[in-house]
């Protein structure tokens, strides 16, 4: 079982959640729960599969690096959850200002989703 800590902003209700790998075949790393969670996601682990069809804009971003740096994120982005793999369809000039600052992880809110829930984002 891993310990992880969890800094939420305190207007955020506070869920409380064990993360632990299973054998009962529920997904590692998101809580069994009704809603969406917060959680600090690894940059890596968010695919972003229409990356290559959307370009930033770069002044944009660069003035959320700023923001980031002085304030940190304040919006986290939203992330779909399918079968143990987390998919980033928003959020596009908050990841790449991440990105950019070398920043390794990024605060998302994540929902469970079906595959078919994933074949309707990627229409």
């Amino acid at each position: 079982m891993a310990n992880f800590v969890l800094q939420l902003p305190n207007n955020l209700r506070l869920r409380s959640f064990t993360v632990s790998s299973s054998s009962n075949g529920s997904t590692p790393g998101v809580p069994q729960s009704v809603g969406p969670v917060i959680l600090e996601l690894p940059l890596d682990k968010i695919r972003r599969p229409l990356m290559r069809t959307r370009s930033n804009d770069q002044q944009k971003v660069k003035e959320l690096m700023d923001s980031i740096k002085e304030i940190g994120l304040q919006v986290p982005i939203d992330v779909l959850e399918v079968d143990g793999v987390y998919y980033g369809f928003s959020g596009c000039h908050r990841y790449e200002a991440h990105q950019q600052l070398g920043l390794p992880t990024i605060r998302c809110k994540v929902r469970r989703g079906t595959k078919e829930t994933l074949r309707h984002h990627l229409r």
